[in-house]
């Protein structure tokens, strides 16, 4: 999708915002065997146990004040729990990113929210009107179930909105994945509650000259294979069901929106410098790897936000552009950034560091 240079938008800045409460891998296993153990089966337990001491994670953060809300906690206490901490951290990361821009809430023109881990209506980006009283004749869009992969979808959505009607443009992606907490038998709940964790990230989009320039993106479907990765309800709550077969069919996916992005511009994977891969977890990262043939080394920022984070859905894909911008980046470098998650979808950008 090429551009003419003088129609570029670029990510004018961006920040995160994760919640205050933080556990590591050994408290949340030990945390799962006391509170859950009377339900779970001999073979459940022995999967807490070497998922959940897998090094790959070492701590996550969830939006509670104490965990223990999540063994009984009711629905409409969970909808509210969404409701208030959604808000919070989408508020906290767009005030960073509004700051770091250099502009206040006037300068805004459109806000684009994606979420996949809870319902409201009206949608979050109403929420984020009040309460950091944006222009009340902004234009508000609320993007669900893309899963992990929903931030790049909501910048595109964000790139045809500055194009069109100039300003600034907020990008905000916020995942409670603690609301759809559940506990059972099931190899999908017990891997999801050793990966998942909370947070969010918003960007300030525009067409000023400066931070990454959105040079082309890219997204796949593969809708026939929507069951390997999604949220399916049960008695009315979410449940999280993941495949074995993920790592296979997320490689092939997030190789062809890679291609998709680099190819018509003569680009092959050793000219891009950085990559910010979204996190999935070990065996996905492992697989994208090795199915595009990224040096280890340049894998430094998922692997840390892996560790440091877990999976935050979402937001994730931010997080690890944060860490590839500590790493001395200079203009005209190329990064990919690349999400995947429910849908099947694997999605793509590349960028160029600007001025």
């Amino acid at each position: 999708m090429g551009k003419d240079k003088n129609n570029s938008v670029y990510i004018g800045s961006f920040a995160t915002a994760v919640p205050k409460y933080s556990c590591d891998q050994g408290f949340a296993e030990e945390f799962m065997k006391k509170h859950f153990g009377g339900r779970l089966n001999s073979r459940s337990m022995g999967l807490i146990r070497t998922i959940f001491a897998h090094p790959s994670i070492r701590k996550r953060h969830f939006a509670v004040d104490d965990p223990f809300c999540l063994v009984n906690e009711d629905p409409d206490h969970r909808i509210m729990r969404f409701t208030e901490r959604s808000i919070e951290l989408s508020a906290q990361a767009i005030t960073g990113a509004m700051s770091r821009a250099g502009i206040g809430v006037r300068d805004i023109s459109g806000i684009v929210v994606n979420t996949c881990t809870g319902y409201i209506c009206p949608g979050i980006s109403t929420y984020l009107i009040e309460r950091l009283d944006l222009p009340r004749d902004i234009r508000a869009f609320d993007l669900v179930g893309s899963g992990c992969g929903g931030a790049i979808p909501n910048v595109q959505s964000a790139e045809s909105f500055v194009k069109t009607v100039g300003g600034a443009v907020l990008s905000v992606s916020v995942e409670i994945c603690s609301a759809t907490f559940q506990m059972d038998n099931d190899l999908s709940l017990i891997m999801s509650n050793a990966l998942f964790g909370d947070g969010a990230a918003a960007a300030v989009i525009w067409n000023r000259p400066s931070g990454w320039e959105l040079v082309s993106s890219a997204g796949r479907y593969v809708p026939e294979q929507r069951d390997t990765i999604r949220y399916v309800h049960r008695k009315g709550q979410l449940i999280n069901q993941l495949s074995l077969k993920l790592p296979e069919l997320v490689k092939k996916a997030a190789a062809e929106v890679v291609s998709d992005v680099l190819s018509p511009r003569g680009l092959t994977v050793p000219d891009v410098k950085y990559w910010a891969l979204h996190t999935g977890g070990e065996k996905i990262v492992n697989a994208v790897q090795d199915e595009l043939g990224i040096p280890e080394e340049r894998l430094a920022p998922t692997r840390k936000v892996l560790s440091e984070y877990g999976n935050m859905s979402s937001p994730t894909v931010w997080f690890v552009l944060d860490e590839v911008q500590k790493h001395g980046v200079e203009s005209g470098d190329w990064c990919v950034m690349t999400a995947y998650g429910a849908g099947l979808s694997a999605h793509a950008y590349l960028l160029r560091k600007g001025p």
